[in-house]
């Protein structure tokens, strides 16, 4: 008879045991993936945003002693997948180009081109953009644009602005293959969101864990 009471006894133990072991692992990994949503849902995601080409100048011929305006407009702001710009012009239009085009000011072979005004142009992937004016003479006196669209729409520290490049020889080069461009309608301007997690409920559900745990400690 006390053999067989140590047996259970021993038998009980060990269920326990494993009951213990059990609930010690649920609270490891119950721990674990709150500690991934906290850091995964407190990245500050910024919304996207629309840009108005040259700002309050719009799509017009620079000066004469400025024929690098848009590409100085361009390198003081940062542009992201899902960003668009807003081209305002009379009497003009707006092409998008490949490399070669954009450099040769090449008005024959547009990937897309724009003429009503006022065109919103949507930044649907990462990588640059070339745009020129539809007129020949206004590309070569510097009404053309390059946009370098970054891949993440998230705050961090911005590289540096994209450099310049001179015109490559006029005889040699070939047009590199490029992408469509998507319009659509102009997303509407807003401030950044921040989405984070709600600490409440996150410490409701640690208290509750806690109590389960000490509720089968021995």
């Amino acid at each position: 008879m006390q053999v067989r009471l140590i047996a259970c006894i021993r038998k009980a133990n060990q269920e326990h045991t494993n009951i213990m072991a059990s609930i010690s692992a649920l609270f490891c990994t119950c721990m674990m993936m709150m500690m991934v949503m906290l850091v995964t849902t407190n990245v500050p995601v910024e919304a996207a945003k629309e840009f108005k080409v040259g700002g309050d100048m719009g799509w017009v011929l620079p000066d004469a002693n400025n024929s690098a305006t848009y590409n100085q407009w361009a390198s003081r702001n940062r542009f992201h997948i899902g960003d668009s710009l807003s081209f305002e012009y009379q009497n003009d239009s707006v092409l998008v180009v490949d490399k070669w085009d954009y450099y040769h000011c090449n008005t024959t072979e547009p990937i897309t081109s724009f003429s009503n005004g006022k065109s919103v142009i949507q930044l649907d992937r990462s990588g640059p953009f070339y745009f020129i004016s539809g007129d020949t003479d206004n590309c070569k006196h510097g009404q053309r644009l390059l946009v370098e669209v970054m891949s993440m729409h998230m705050h961090h520290i911005p590289p540096s602005p994209p450099s310049i490049a001179f015109p490559p020889g006029s005889d040699t080069g070939t047009a590199p293959a490029s992408s469509a461009i998507s319009t659509a309608p102009a997303p509407s301007p807003s401030s950044g969101i921040q989405i984070s997690a709600t600490l409440g409920s996150v410490s409701m559900a640690l208290i509750a864990i806690s109590f389960i745990f000490l509720w089968f400690e021995p």
